[in-house]
């Protein structure tokens, strides 16, 4: 694996469709933004022959970071799928977004691959976000292995960057993850850095000299020996712990010699069922270079250690009205059970979704059946259609080549999809299935739009239905007590991918307005108004007086109206009026424009004309009686509360509890969970928490999450409220 004596040779580069489960790999690479994952990504397709020079197709483009969006962005911004060759094998490598606002993207990614790549900078460290991405890989067993990049910055240094991957991931067991390599240094330059220029395979005791460009192997000299072989015991040692073969460990401790090939069978073994974590390095190619540094390696590592489709469990499935189907294990001939696990548009072609196949064969031109389920509270409709999908291909950079088939395990590129959505299972259309949808984070960042022109808002409405359904993590919301339209993003980042989006893809510009809350106001005290409508205008009049009296009610008892009117002084035929008329002022609010809730209203009294008395009359006189009793009384204008959970790391909790308080929060009570981590639960008001999930991540390095849940609405604080008051009356 990388370690051997003989490197296997680049296949053609040309990704085509796999012919069997066992021959495929689907590899996710996870780091923090700058790590290096895209920059790997292009050396990996470079040594496997199928780019032209460092980053280029063949006929031009990139392999990652295509969309004129991370251009400008100078980072990635959306999941990409780039498959090479590697003897024999196609390596489906799935390149993410390191920034978290982009987490979908990483979900998306993690979803699709059976192994992971965390890669980390060597300048850098590993993050807390990094480390929180292992643990929930850790959790359903994925394979993963570290790639340590940025050798070449004069901070590098891989034997502490190995510890501290050890002392991050390996928890327990810090044996568990240990270094394959050491770095092997060309020449000292003047400031001190000696470049690393190739690797010592400790298994082999082998040098993979890379200082030409390409991958050469010689005998490490007698110099060199002694500092392979602490490392080397241990690694062995490691391996060992986690054979299969339980006498092997007493017979190495006896003294037996174990033979390279069972150490590095036993390595695949153990990476491929996630118990061992190997480490290992790389370096983009040279200009002019074939290879990049390690990267004969990390595909080896990837082809023979890193497991097939059909050693995943295979996936939860249902049919579509929820009865359990069992599946077996990545079976080509199986039923049609695929996941579009990305959706993007493509301005000549349409929808293209990214689909993984997890049981059958997909073939072009065929119908299948689209099911999407338990999204629609993001904006996402559930929905159950036969579609005919298009041409079935395999992305490279801007271009896409066409497939003849995908069977289990593989990934493909499906066109003319028009109603799929991200998180979508297509299945046979006379045997429809669904899958269990994956978790993804919610949006809680909200972004307040209107269209800037009229033209821009007779599109408006079908770019945004666009938009989310491309990205689950996108939440649209039209509020009714507000009347504006929200898109709830993960972040700064994301809306700003969002809008921007809207405008080149879908050419609809919008503005963002400041996000408002949905106030409400009720009464302080009980009070009384008389409302009274008499007209006379030569014609038919209008005449209508009533008494009202209005008293508070607990939180959440809404309207409620009752008539205590003796002696017909109201006619029944007009008490449903005054009724009416009071709860459409109530709607419209008495103080500052909020809808009124909350109290009890009472008809004690009135008069009516047996001429000039009408409907129209008598819903004027009730609005009236209602303003009159307001302007009588304290007007509470109350605020939505949010209970709040934050999981924060132990050692940003004070901080975090000092802000909640800073936010009029009230904190209700910290809980201790695994991990070094603590929830604290609080309430607080939401106009506080408008740019929470901005200002959190700030706070926590990125480190905590937080989630909220509508509790209740409570009377604002005297000073705030007059404020809004105050801006209220300044706008009207």
């Amino acid at each position: 694996m990388g370690d051997k004596a003989n490197a296997h040779p680049g296949a053609a580069g040309r990704a085509t469709a796999a012919d069997h489960p066992a021959s495929v790999r689907n590899v996710v690479l996870v780091g923090h933004s700058g790590s290096g994952k895209t920059t790997l990504v292009e050396a990996l397709a470079l040594t496997a022959g199928a780019v032209n020079r460092a980053g280029r197709v063949e006929d031009g483009g990139t392999v990652s970071d295509y969309d004129e969006i991370e251009h400008r962005q100078q980072r990635s911004v959306q999941l990409s799928l780039v498959p090479v060759e590697w003897d024999g094998i196609k390596v489906n490598l799935l390149d993410t977004p390191g920034y978290a606002d982009f987490v979908g993207e990483l979900r998306a990614g993690l979803r699709a691959a059976d192994a992971a790549l965390f890669v980390v900078s060597a300048s850098d460290g590993v993050d807390g976000s990094t480390r929180m991405v292992w643990e929930e890989c850790a959790a359903v067993g994925m394979p993963r292995a570290i790639v340590v990049t940025h050798l070449e910055s004069a901070r590098a240094d891989y034997e502490e960057m190995t510890r501290i991957c050890a002392e991050a991931f390996g928890g327990d067991d810090p044996d568990a993850v240990l270094p394959l390599y050491l770095p092997l240094h060309g020449a000292q330059a003047p400031d001190g850095h000696a470049p690393v220029t190739g690797l010592i395979g400790l298994l082999s005791q082998q040098l993979f000299d890379y200082s030409s460009g390409e991958r050469k192997e010689s005998d490490p000299g007698e110099e060199q020996l002694p500092r392979i072989e602490e490392a080397r015991n241990r690694l062995i040692e490691g391996i060992i712990s986690e054979s299969e073969d339980e006498t092997l460990m007493d017979r190495y401790l006896g003294g037996e010699q174990v033979d390279v090939k069972t150490l590095i069978e036993d390595l695949e073994r153990a990476v491929a069922r996630g118990a061992f974590h190997p480490v290992l390095a790389a370096a983009p190619a040279t200009d002019g270079a074939r290879q990049g540094l390690g990267t004969v390696e990390l595909l080896e590592l990837i082809t023979r250690g890193f497991p097939t489709p059909l050693e995943r469990a295979a996936p939860s499935v249902t049919t579509v009205d929820g009865t359990p189907r069992e599946l077996k294990l990545c079976d080509p001939d199986g039923p049609l059970v695929a996941e579009v696990v990305k959706t993007a548009s493509d301005p000549y072609v349409g929808r293209v979704s990214l689909v993984r196949v997890f049981s059958g064969t997909l073939h072009p031109d065929e119908t299948v059946h689209v099911s999407g389920h338990g999204l629609e509270d993001r904006g996402h409709e559930d929905h159950d259609v036969d579609e005919r999908i298009g041409a079935l291909s395999a992305p490279f950079g801007k271009q896409q080549r066409t497939l003849s088939h995908c069977i289990a395990g593989d990934l493909a590129c499906v066109a003319k999809l028009s109603r799929a959505e991200t998180g979508d299972t297509l299945s046979a259309k006379d045997d429809p299935l669904l899958m269990e949808p994956w978790q993804m984070p919610d949006p809680l960042l909200p972004l307040a739009i209107q269209a800037h022109s009229k033209a821009d808002e007779d599109k408006l409405s079908q770019g945004l239905s666009r938009l989310v359904a491309e990205d689950p993590t996108m939440r649209l919301e039209q509020n009714q007590a507000t009347h504006q339209v929200v898109l709830w993003c993960l972040g700064e980042a994301h809306a700003d991918v969002a809008l921007e989006r809207l405008r080149s893809r879908y050419g609809v510009q919008v503005d963002v307005v400041p996000h408002k809350v949905s106030l409400r106001e009720t009464f302080a005290n009980k009070s009384a108004g008389r409302g009274r409508h008499v007209k006379q205008s030569g014609g038919h009049g209008q005449y209508a007086i009533c008494e009202i009296e209005v008293e508070p009610l607990p939180g959440g008892s809404g309207i409620e109206f009752v008539d205590k009117v003796v002696g017909g002084a109201v006619p029944r035929q007009f008490i449903p009026s005054v009724e009416k008329g009071v709860r459409a002022q109530a709607a419209k609010g008495v103080a500052a424009g909020h809808p009124l809730v909350d109290i009890r209203v009472t008809l004690r009294d009135g008069k009516a004309h047996s001429v000039d008395s009408s409907d129209a009359a008598f819903q004027t006189a009730g609005a009236l009686a209602l303003r009159e009793a307001a302007a009588d009384t304290k007007i509470h204008l109350l605020e939505p509360v949010a209970e709040v959970s934050v999981l924060v790391g132990d050692d940003y909790v004070g901080a975090v509890m000092s802000d909640l308080s800073g936010r009029r929060g009230r904190v209700l009570g910290t809980e201790q969970t695994s991990g070094g981590r603590t929830v604290i639960k609080a309430e607080v008001p939401e106009i506080e928490i408008g740019r929470y999930a901005v200002d959190l991540r700030s706070l926590s390095h990125g480190t905590a999450r937080f989630n909220r849940a509508y509790a209740r609405h409570e009377p604002m604080p005297a000073q705030i409220a007059e404020r809004i008051r105050e801006e209220a009356r300044e706008a009207s």
